[in-house]
C-alpha cells in the first residue's frame, strides 16, 4: 500500500479521535468531580445523535449548528437528573449507583427503539462526500474529508471552552475545589450539591455536542449505545480517570489505533486493537497515561 494511503488513514484517525475525546471528556469530568460512573454515557450520546437527526430531517438544521441547542438541552437534562435522581445515590454503595445508571441506560435504549425502530438512520448532508486534496510533499496528495475536519474543529472549540471555564472562572475553580477536597469545599461554604449538578450538566453537555457531531460521521441506531459507553470507558481509562487532558489524548490514541488497524489488519479488528492498547496501559501504567497514582 502507498504511503499516501497510510497518511490519509492516520489523519482520519486523528480527526475522529478528537470527536471521541469530546464524548469521553464528559465521562471524565463527571467521574473526576462527582465520583459517579455514568454507565448510561453511550446512551446519552446516541440520544443526542437522534436529536440532531430529527432537527436535520424536520427543520433542515445542520448538525453542526444544532450542536449548541442540543448541548444546552443536555445541560438542563443533566442538571435536573443529578439533582433529582442521582444526588440521593452519591453516598450509597457503588453497586447501587451501577444499578441505577444501568437501569437508566436500558430505559433510554428501549425508548429509542420504540420511537425510531432498529433501522439505521443517516443525516445526508450536502457536503458529506466532499473532500480536500492536500499536498504532503513526501507522499503526494492525500484526501481529507471535509465533514471530519469540521467535526474535529468543532470538538476542539468545545473542549477549549470547557478547559477555559474550569481554568479561568470562579465557578470552575469551585468545581475543581470540590474535586480536590470535598470536605474542605463544604467547610468554606461552597454549595457542593449545586456544583455537583453543574458538573453533571457540563458532562452531559459534552455528550450532547459530541453526539450532534457524530451523526455527521456515522449512521445512528439505538444499538450503538453500549459500544459508545464501552468506547468512552476505554478512552478515559487509557487517558486516566478524571483527567480532562487524558480524555482527549485517549480519544486521539483510540481514533488512530482503530484507523490504522482497519487498513493494516482488517476493519473488524479495530476493537481488538483498542482493547489491546487498553491492556498495555493497565499493565504498565494502571492510573492511565495522564492520571495520578492513588496515594
Amino acid at each position: 500500500m502507498s504511503l499516501s494511503l497510510y497518511l490519509e488513514v492516520l489523519v482520519q484517525g486523528v480527526l475522529s479521535g478528537l470527536v471521541y475525546g469530546l464524548m469521553a471528556l464528559g465521562l471524565s469530568v463527571i467521574f473526576g468531580v462527582v465520583r459517579v460512573v455514568n454507565f448510561a454515557h453511550g446512551e446519552f450520546a446516541v440520544l443526542a445523535m437522534y436529536a440532531a437527526f430529527v432537527l436535520f430531517t424536520a427543520l433542515n438544521l445542520d448538525p453542526f449548528l444544532a450542536m449548541a441547542p442540543i448541548a444546552a438541552l443536555f445541560f438542563a437534562i443533566g442538571y435536573g437528573l443529578q439533582r433529582v435522581l442521582i444526588n440521593p445515590f452519591i453516598t450509597r454503595p457503588e453497586h447501587d449507583q451501577f444499578i441505577l445508571l444501568v437501569g437508566l441506560a436500558i430505559i433510554l435504549v428501549n425508548g429509542l427503539l420504540m420511537i425510531f425502530g432498529p433501522d439505521a438512520r443517516h443525516a445526508n448532508l450536502p457536503y458529506s462526500f466532499d473532500s480536500w486534496f492536500v499536498p504532503t510533499g513526501i507522499a503526494g496528495e492525500i484526501i481529507v474529508d471535509k465533514v471530519r475536519v469540521y467535526a474535529a474543529g468543532a470538538a476542539l472549540v468545545v473542549c477549549g471552552l470547557l478547559f477555559a471555564f474550569f481554568r479561568f472562572t470562579l465557578v470552575g475553580a469551585a468545581i475543581r475545589a470540590c474535586a480536590d477536597n470535598l470536605v474542605g469545599a463544604a467547610v468554606v461554604g461552597l454549595d457542593v450539591k449545586r456544583l455537583y449538578a453543574l458538573t453533571f450538566a457540563l458532562g452531559l453537555a459534552c455528550v450532547g455536542a459530541a453526539g450532534s457531531l457524530m451523526v455527521a460521521l456515522t449512521d445512528v441506531t439505538p444499538m450503538l449505545a453500549p459500544s459508545f459507553t464501552l468506547l468512552a470507558f476505554t478512552i478515559v481509562i487509557i487517558g486516566g480517570l478524571g483527567s480532562m487532558a487524558g480524555a482527549l489524548l485517549g480519544g486521539l490514541l483510540i481514533g488512530v489505533a482503530e484507523a490504522v488497524a482497519s487498513i493494516a489488519i482488517a476493519p473488524s479488528m479495530k476493537s481488538m486493537v483498542s482493547f489491546a492498547l487498553l491492556v498495555l496501559v493497565l499493565a504498565f501504567r494502571p492510573q492511565g497515561l495522564m492520571g495520578k497514582r492513588a496515594a
